[in-house]
């Protein structure tokens, strides 16, 4: 499978761990997919960046590493809060001119 069969391991634990992560922070998200999917592979670098941190695991594999579905989670929620936060900032910023 090679590279094919990481790229589907990607998108999927992409997934599952960016839709897990839109249904655990309250609000509503308008997120694509795409935009899920793209949340969970971010979360998954979040993830595997706070495990290198506090476990110091895989020292050889540098700071950027995925994570596990369980890192994954946890760094997808940290990514969409984030993003959540900085979305209602620059909303709330409504100027007429």
């Amino acid at each position: 499978m090679g590279w094919l069969g990481l790229i589907i391991t990607v998108i999927i634990v992409g997934l599952i761990a960016g839709f897990i992560a839109r249904a655990v922070v309250p609000g509503k998200q308008d997120m694509s997919i795409g935009m899920t999917i793209l949340l969970g592979i971010v979360g998954s670098f979040i993830g595997g960046f706070l495990g290198f941190l506090l476990f110091g695991a895989d020292p050889e594999g540098g700071f950027l590493q995925p994570s596990g579905i369980i890192g994954s989670i946890i760094g997808s929620i940290i990514a969409l809060l984030i993003w959540v936060a900085v979305k209602r900032r620059g909303g709330t910023s409504t100027r007429r001119v």
